[in-house]
């Protein structure tokens, strides 16, 4: 259930959506130009073989700096311009907008707070543009192209999970492989007590098992396909979550900075992530 504070905070920040905003304008640039691009490389291969098998160690590679950057640049502030206003952006907006108590959107304007600005996919394309172009010259240029197509596809990914962990809940997100999991696995990261330091993933939560970041204690297998369970999440974790879901203590201990941890809450924390 929403509390005061939650509704009043989303009701300003929509107030204050620029009135020329489209949120379907919003993702269609983006998967256009990311699919658009995806296919300009595809077309672009020469017989491909042993290249695609790239793949997976890009993907890997992608996997683990996602969890980075959520945990050290969206959680960590830090005063440069740039890494600034990405902090700004998702802890101070997106973690307040949304909870373990109430994280669903109701309306295509919200769009906003779900998915990244346009100007994201511009860096990724010209870091991953860099990377590749290092990759072609060592291995080829078909290696090149695999490792920006998986880069990019890591992207779409990324946001079109991190939308249905959004959106309101329905038979999709509920009983999809892969998509319940990490919806429920982002449900819990948006709990206002464990939120800077647990479940970092936004894709596949291989990072936060491998990392000891999970708020489950179970295998990779088992972390892959948890779906929408709670059976496992760790005992250590469980009274901080449900205190910090009373509004109360909501009202009381967390700012947008995040939550005011007491020592032994820290402690908890600093063990189980």
């Amino acid at each position: 259930m929403m509390t005061d504070k939650q509704r009043k905070f989303r009701e300003k920040y929509v107030a204050e959506i620029s009135p020329y905003y489209s949120g379907l304008l919003h993702i269609a640039v983006m998967y256009t130009a990311g699919i658009g691009a995806i296919v300009w490389c595809v077309s672009r291969m020469v017989n491909p073989t042993w290249e695609w098998l790239l793949v997976i160690p890009v993907a890997i590679g992608g996997n683990f700096i996602e969890w980075g950057m959520h945990k050290f640049v969206m959680h960590r502030l830090r005063d440069v311009f740039a890494v600034r206003a990405i902090y700004d952006r998702h802890t101070r907006q997106h973690h307040q907008y949304f909870t373990d108590n109430d994280h669903e959107i109701h309306s295509i304007q919200e769009f906003r707070i779900v998915f990244f600005p346009w100007r994201v996919l511009t860096v990724l394309a010209v870091a991953g543009g860099g990377l590749s172009l290092l990759v072609a010259q060592v291995l080829g240029a078909n290696a090149g192209y695999v490792t920006f197509i998986t880069m990019l596809g890591h992207y779409m990914v990324y946001e079109t999970f991190h939308f249905c962990c959004h959106v309101p809940e329905n038979g999709f997100v509920r009983n999809m492989p892969f998509v319940n999991t990490i919806r429920r696995h982002h449900a819990a990261h948006h709990n206002m007590g464990i939120m800077m330091h647990v479940n970092m993933n936004l894709t596949f939560p291989v990072a936060d098992w491998a990392m000891g970041t999970s708020d489950l204690k179970r295998g990779l297998i088992g972390h892959l396909f948890n779906g929408y369970s709670d059976k496992h999440v760790k005992d250590e974790l469980k009274p901080i979550i449900a205190r910090f879901r009373n509004a109360k203590v909501e009202e009381e201990r967390v700012t947008l900075e995040g939550p005011v941890l007491n020592d032994e809450e820290k402690q908890v924390l600093a063990k189980a992530a």
